[in-house]
């Protein structure tokens, strides 16, 4: 398809706000709140429950360590569990420490609050912008935990192609359903 003169170059299923990493990033730690696991979780055993390369993985679980969000644990049964309970950690702060601050700026020699003098796409910008920021800041991982994957059964379910879906992920969340009815 062509817009304006120009090919529209995205692709099905493209994301143009979150990046790869911040996908498997939020996979991953959807595993880790599922498995309410105490002890390390080895990157072998995450990379194949998510079906991706171990080495991939390994360097964003890495920006998340740095981040302040895992906890890596060295020595044979090593790995990485949760450095916070899930409900104080935001989607905000996952999506920074796997693809760096989210920024706003798109007209040069603007300071931050000084609007008036900017042209209305980049006021329209800065408030996306500022939305953005707080629909993030006001998600955690414990919501995104309680809800991994769409809650539909049948066909419609396997019409549905969810980014958060992995191997295991509905077992892992039946799971963790029963074990928070128990208490």
């Amino acid at each position: 398809m062509w817009i304006y003169g120009i090919p529209d170059i995205r692709f099905e299923g493209s994301n143009p706000v979150l990046t790869g990493t911040t996908e498997l990033a939020l996979r991953a730690l959807i595993f880790l709140g599922l498995s309410q696991s105490e002890k390390p979780i080895p990157p072998r055993v995450l990379a194949q429950s998510l079906g991706c390369s171990s080495t991939y993985l390994g360097k964003t679980l890495g920006l998340l360590v740095k981040g302040g969000i895992l906890r890596s644990v060295r020595g044979a049964r090593g790995g990485v569990v949760l450095a916070r309970s899930p409900d104080r950690v935001t989607l905000l702060e996952i999506v920074e420490a796997a693809q760096g601050a989210l920024l706003g700026d798109y007209c040069t020699g603007i300071k931050p609050g000084n609007l008036a003098l900017s042209c209305q796409f980049h006021r329209v910008m800065a408030e996306l912008h500022e939305q953005m920021i707080r629909t993030l800041s006001n998600c955690t991982l414990a919501e995104l935990v309680a809800c991994p994957v769409p809650q539909v059964r049948g066909n419609r379910a396997q019409a549905l192609r969810c980014k958060m879906a992995f191997t295991g992920v509905a077992e892992l969340a039946s799971t963790a359903r029963s074990l928070a009815k128990e208490r």
